[in-house]
């Protein structure tokens, strides 16, 4: 593949585009920090409940539905991104997510509620996930994982910020007044940072050691349709079963506390945060070991962590603090991790000039993953009595993810006769 020499002239924030695109990153996490509100949906339930005479099925409602549209959204947004392009995307995005916080203000009962806050903000979610990521791994072709990890941190650390900050609304305000100034911020904000993300020319590289190494790699990844090829089936049942697992573990984060290790709901309400944490962090760090190792061995890790925990929390019992929170911190810290290896993994296996396209397929697995966590512990909850028996199904599939990936996920390269 021929590479335009990178334009002397060519800046970001009137700095040389090289050290400029680094400024993208911050913002492109704050879009995610106000998309991953969604994640602080908790907070909003207590009230929602006494305000509008519901019971906690009911207040749940609204939050499935904006996580089915936001999964649902995001695939079909990777098909117009080159089309409209990213500012228009985000602008976009951002208004629609904003409308639908305002409108949640004014609605009196749940049917509505899913409507604007379900269904309207989640499709500006959807529209606005990815373009940021696009972004990222366009001006970051050396450091792809790193950068694009980064970016996406944005949206697992939300609820450390959004979450106090929507507390302190509604106390304040209340919950409606909550709805409207979250979503006037949001729309602003996203509407704002929309102006500056934009794309390079086409195929930008920056100046660096690992210029020819990317121009090589590029040039040996076969450019056929992705749904022709094995490794996306593979990388799509890996990213399922790390999604599978990883929500499923935090839908019952706090019931596992409460029930089986019987501590009191302040303090696994509080351990939640500490999860989060490591949700977030493991992003960047994943993104980073992706861009260095092939993505079959960072996958491994991932399932391998994944075991461990499940063999915790498989004996654990009543007391064992620690042992809870070293097992959900591994979940956790998995799920955040799949969030930047699927993408990176999508950016080495695939052509990135289709990233946005091949993602938005790939990223199909996660919407498949949140359905099957939500539903199936909460039946073997209901069936076998206890939660303790959904950790054998998540070893079960976590082993099967190690053999999917040792034997799918590597490139195939074209014949040098062909290059």
């Amino acid at each position: 593949m021929h590479l335009e020499q990178q334009s002397p002239s060519l800046t970001l924030f009137g700095l040389p585009a090289q050290q400029g695109r680094w400024l993208l990153i911050p913002l492109g996490m704050t879009v995610l920090l106000c998309l991953g509100t969604v994640y602080s949906w908790s907070i909003f339930r207590k009230p929602l409940e006494s305000l509008l005479n519901i019971g906690a099925t009911e207040s749940l409602l609204p939050y499935t539905v904006i996580l089915v549209f936001y999964s649902l959204l995001m695939p079909i947004t990777g098909f117009y991104i080159d089309r409209i392009g990213t500012r228009k995307l985000i602008a976009l995005g951002g208004i629609i997510l904003g409308i639908g916080y305002i409108l949640s203000s004014f609605a009196s009962n749940i049917s509505t509620l899913t409507l604007t806050y379900g269904v309207i903000a989640g499709t500006g979610v959807g529209i606005t996930y990815g373009v940021p990521m696009v972004v990222s791994s366009r001006w970051f072709p050396d450091q792809k994982g790193l950068a694009v990890g980064l970016t996406i941190i944005g949206f697992g650390l939300s609820p450390l910020v959004t979450a106090p900050l929507a507390t302190q609304l509604i106390t304040i305000y209340g919950i409606k007044q909550t709805f409207l100034i979250l979503g006037l911020v949001f729309m602003i904000t996203i509407s704002l940072i929309s102006l500056a993300l934009k794309l390079p020319p086409k195929d930008w590289q920056p100046h660096s050691k690992n210029q020819s190494k990317v121009a090589s790699i590029q040039a040996q990844i076969q450019s056929s349709n992705i749904l022709k090829t094995r490794r996306f089936y593979g990388l799509w049942i890996c990213y399922m079963i790390g999604s599978f697992v990883g929500l499923t573990a935090i839908g019952i984060s706090s019931p596992v506390a409460q029930e089986i290790i019987q501590i009191n709901p302040v303090l696994a309400a509080s351990s939640v945060s500490l999860f989060a944490l490591f949700n977030g962090l493991s992003r960047p760090l994943f993104g980073w070991l992706t861009d260095r190792f092939p993505a079959k061995y960072v996958a491994t890790a991932t399932y391998i962590l994944i075991l461990i925990a499940c063999i915790l929390m498989s004996h654990a019992s009543q007391g064992q603090v620690a042992t809870y929170l070293i097992a959900f911190c591994l979940f956790w810290f998995c799920l955040g991790g799949w969030l930047a290896l699927a993408p990176t993994a999508t950016l080495t296996l695939f052509q990135p000039e289709n990233y946005a396209k091949n993602y938005g397929i790939v990223f199909t697995a996660y919407g498949i993953g949140a359905l099957l966590g939500t539903v199936i512990a909460g039946r073997i909850r209901d069936i076998f009595g206890s939660y303790t028996y959904a950790f054998y199904p998540m070893a079960v599939v976590a082993m099967i993810g190690i053999v999917v990936a040792t034997t799918t996920l590597k490139p195939e390269t074209v014949p040098s006769s062909n290059l």
